[in-house]
Parts: C-alpha cells; sequence; structure tokens
C-alpha cells in the first residue's frame, strides 16, 4: 500500500511561499504621522458633514461594507447610519471627542480609540461612550470601515 504525504504531493513553488512572505510593517515616524493627520481631517470633514446632513459626503465617508454596533448593541450597516446621520441621531462622528489614541497600521489603516458624550434621546440624559474606529483608504481618500461604542456608566 502507497501512501502520499502531503508534504511529498506539495509542490516545491508553494513550499517556499512562507519563507518570502512576510509581514508589512506598519508605517512610523512621519509617515504615521501624515496618516494621522489625515484621519484628523477626514473626521472633521466627516462631523461637518454630519451636522449639515451633507448626504453625497456622508455616503463616501462610509465603506460599501461600513458596520456600527452601539453600546445597547444594536448593529448598524451603511444605510441605516445614513439613516441615522440624516435624521439628525447623535453619532460618535459628530460628538466631542478626547483621550484619542490612533494606532497605525500598513493597508494604510488607522484604529483610532476615543471618549465622547452621547445624548440618549429617549432619555433626554447624556452619557459617555468608550468607541473605537477602523479608518482605510479607498480610491477616493480616507473612509470609515467599522465603528462600535460602549456605554461606560
Amino acid at each position: 500500500m502507497l501512501r502520499r504525504s502531503l508534504f511529498a504531493a506539495t509542490p516545491l513553488a508553494l513550499l517556499a511561499l512562507p519563507v518570502l512572505a512576510h509581514p508589512n510593517q506598519a508605517p512610523e515616524g512621519a509617515e504615521a504621522q501624515r496618516m494621522i493627520d489625515e484621519v484628523t481631517a477626514f473626521r472633521a470633514k466627516l462631523a461637518k458633514a454630519v451636522e449639515t446632513k451633507d448626504f453625497n459626503t456622508l455616503r463616501s465617508s462610509y465603506a460599501d461594507t461600513f458596520s456600527h454596533t452601539h453600546g445597547s448593541g444594536k448593529f448598524d450597516n451603511k444605510d441605516a447610519r445614513l439613516v441615522a446621520a440624516m435624521s439628525g441621531e447623535p453619532l460618535i462622528e459628530a460628538a466631542p471627542a478626547s483621550e484619542l489614541v490612533f494606532r497605525v497600521f500598513s493597508g494604510p489603516t488607522v484604529i483610532l480609540t476615543g471618549k465622547s458624550p452621547i445624548l440618549n434621546v429617549k432619555e433626554q440624559k447624556t452619557y459617555d461612550f468608550r468607541w473605537v474606529c477602523v479608518y482605510v483608504t479607498a480610491i477616493s481618500g480616507w473612509q470609515l470601515a467599522v465603528s462600535q461604542a460602549t456605554r461606560l456608566s
């Protein structure tokens, strides 16, 4: 009975791939700061679009596969987030933010965490939320790909 091992059946070119592959290096120094500055400007543009209900800017600012998880666990896709923005619902995208921490990755991708006071419209009470946003680049520039917020109290 002949047995063929997976190793023996694997073409040599495929065996060399892990040796040739290496993780992308995250940008550092001036390049990382440039990306942080670009995301900061993009966030200001997005906040203004939320405040002025600029639908075209909002639509191009969210990735097509965008998702947001609310502090309540509710899940929004891009369309639901656009409806929320156009209806004037308080969003982390337009809220004042503190405790900002930027993490820059290759891709280019920037993960940003922060803290914001958000009005609960039903209760007419403001709560602090800790949030995370993931910004990625697209053909048209930076886009918000995913966000999540957690109510602190």
